[in-house]
């Protein structure tokens, strides 16, 4: 299965400034089997410890000195480790903090050895305040749930991305070919992005078969409470588990999940599921300026889930819905809110955490909210999810009234098209949307 991050790989692994790899991310999200993949297409030799099969091998690193490190792993796995030809790969790197210390000192005494380190947890273990990380030393990718792209790319459709990439305004997609990607859309909306659901729906082609692996992912997630938590705090973190796939779009506020929970419980809850990468906060910015998130309210949010094939999941969506309805109608438009969300993060740089934010006015008698706020080289700009026909984009002209922004995005199912301002992208080209605002701005009409 393709991922986009594997050219970010094969850069680092050719990089002669690289440092050793900390890949990021929720569970599930195909990052042990990223590294395996590259490691086997890009070295003669891979060389993996799994710090939760293999716990012994944590004693290998009680002293942080590599060539003693390397020694040891090599006796215990009777595997060569040779620089530049193995990869070493250290997985449920969280279970040994020792192993993530090392890093820094393979990046120090021995360079030209790739190191790549995983975990699940991680988020966890360098948040400890016990922890010492080798801030500096150590480079980050942050790993998420496969995009529509690498959907497309898994379906065998290599085609498609190749021909989105070259559509402009001046030469729009043929209408059979529109419908056909929006057709790719609705099965993505029902399998999400979670690597094991596609796989089950590709070998199997049932809906039903990656509704299963997707129940089966959940409990995993659920089953993890355990490890990041106290006892005490199960019951908020399931509570939240269970209410949040169901709130998305809107803007959260405790007493929607439990009236009569302490508030103060469930934000540490939140907080934990945000570390373990399940959700995703959603800030309000008042789009004042560059960066947007200097302009951010801390207190203001809406929430993301990881996946849309999990949310779907969760709220036991009717699959019908999604093959007959407007994708932006179906569940009052929470579902085309978090596929956008879902996109917008996974098509953001690789090597920081990406964050979104949304524009809200409240002003009495001219209240009015905007989906998303990006920002496009100086440019801020407003992106609201809407019905290609009935959407008004009322809250979206007034922001680009205030805020004098040169133009506005409409997501939506419809063709993609450039009028008044309202640059119109249907939902399988967001990733284009930095190109295809260029373009507009450059007076293509």
């Amino acid at each position: 299965m393709f991922r986009l991050l594997e050219d970010k790989l094969k850069a680092w692994k050719e990089d002669s400034f690289r440092m050793p790899l900390l890949l990021r991310g929720a569970r599930q999200v195909g990052k042990s089997y990223l590294v395996e993949k590259f490691g086997k297409e890009n070295f003669e030799s891979v060389v993996t410890i799994n710090f939760d099969a293999n716990p012994e091998y944590c004693a290998c690193f009680e002293a942080l000195d590599p060539q003693l490190i390397i020694q040891k792993i090599e006796l215990l796995s009777n595997q060569i480790i040779t620089s530049g030809k193995t990869l070493l790969f250290l997985d449920e790197i969280q279970n040994c903090p020792k192993a993530i210390m090392s890093l820094r000192y393979f990046k120090e005494k021995w360079p030209s050895l790739h190191v790549i380190g995983a975990g699940s947890l991680l988020e966890f273990t360098l948040e400890d305040e016990d922890f010492s990380f080798p801030v500096g030393r150590v480079q980050f990718i942050y790993v998420r749930p496969l995009s529509f792209k690498e959907f497309l790319i898994a379906n065998n459709t290599v085609h498609l991305p190749g021909l989105i990439e070259k559509t402009g305004l001046k030469n729009p997609i043929d209408n059979v070919i529109h419908d056909h990607l929006i057709k790719y859309i609705k099965q993505y909306y029902l399998v999400g992005g979670m690597p094991a659901a596609i796989s089950v729906f590709l070998k199997t082609q049932s809906f039903l078969k990656s509704r299963e692996m997707q129940a089966i992912i959940l409990q995993t997630y659920q089953n993890d409470f355990g490890k990041y938590s106290k006892k005490s705090e199960h019951e908020y973190l399931q509570l939240l588990f269970e209410k949040i796939p169901n709130l998305i779009g809107q803007q959260f506020k405790y007493s929607k999940i439990d009236p009569e929970t302490n508030s103060r419980e469930l934000k540490k809850a939140l907080r934990l599921l945000g570390k373990a990468g399940i959700v995703h906060q959603v800030h309000a910015t008042s789009a004042a300026g560059i960066p947007l998130k200097v302009h951010r309210n801390e207190q203001k949010f809406k929430l993301l889930f990881l996946d849309m094939g999990l949310i779907q999941q969760v709220n036991q969506i009717d699959a019908e819905k999604i093959w007959v309805e407007d994708l932006t109608q179906i569940n009052a438009g929470m579902m085309a809110e978090q596929f956008v969300g879902q996109e917008l993060l996974s098509y953001g740089e690789f090597y920081e955490e990406r964050e979104l934010f949304f524009w809200e006015r409240e002003k009495s008698g001219s209240e009015a909210e905007v989906d998303y706020v990006i920002s496009i080289g100086s440019h801020i700009i407003p992106i609201e999810v809407k019905a290609g026909k009935s959407g008004k984009l009322r809250s979206l002209k007034m922001f680009m009234q205030e805020k004098k922004s040169p133009l506005g995005i409409r997501i939506s199912q419809s063709p993609l098209s450039y009028q008044d301002n309202i640059l119109s992208i249907p939902f399988y080209m967001i990733e284009q949307i930095p190109r295809l605002v260029k373009e507009a701005l450059e007076g293509v009409s």
